[in-house]
């Protein structure tokens, strides 16, 4: 390809965002936690016990999926993503919508769980996709670069070879 090249998210900078917003999200998830602790200690104890755990348990995995699918969502980045300069585009080149983030947060704990594996793919695909973005169909690309609406998949999901495409304009070369 002669022309400039879709500018998508290396390993390392997603690993940094990842890192940040593991730990915000928890952080965001104590909080609440203890807040809530603090007004129970007022009103007494929950009865029954194991309820207790449940409740923890909940609360916990809905405030990661409302922190990562909210912001992927939303702006297509969350605060570790805007922090590292990357962000998360569907195939229109806009952020995902909602179901679409919550399927890549489904992938993100996919990938998670064999020791990071469904990450391996980010080293060797063209588009630098993980397991997330693979069943999402979005990429992550550096937000510094401005790109023409469209531009950045339309290549990804062309049936044409990319060497068809001179640049990102959408214009065949």
């Amino acid at each position: 390809m002669s022309g400039p090249r879709v500018p998508y998210a290396g390993i390392a900078t997603r690993a940094v965002a990842l890192g940040i917003d593991a730990f915000l999200s928890q952080a965001i998830f104590i909080v609440g936690a203890a807040l809530l602790g603090l007004a129970g200690s007022l009103v007494g104890e929950l009865r029954p016990a194991w309820l207790v755990g449940v409740l923890a348990a909940v609360g916990w995995a809905l405030t990661g999926a409302l922190y990562f699918a909210g912001f992927w969502s939303g702006t297509g980045q969350t605060p570790g993503m805007r922090l590292m300069h990357v962000r998360v585009l569907a195939r229109d080149g806009a952020p995902p919508h909602f179901l679409r983030a919550l399927v890549r947060l489904v992938g993100l704990v996919l990938a998670i769980i064999p020791v990071f594996a469904g990450f391996i793919p980010v080293l060797i695909d063209d588009r630098r996709r993980g397991l997330p973005d693979f069943l999402a169909s979005t990429v992550v690309v550096y937000a510094d670069v401005v790109l023409a609406p469209a531009a950045v998949l339309e290549a990804d999901v062309s049936p044409r070879a990319s060497s068809d495409f001179s640049d990102f304009s959408g214009q065949p070369s």
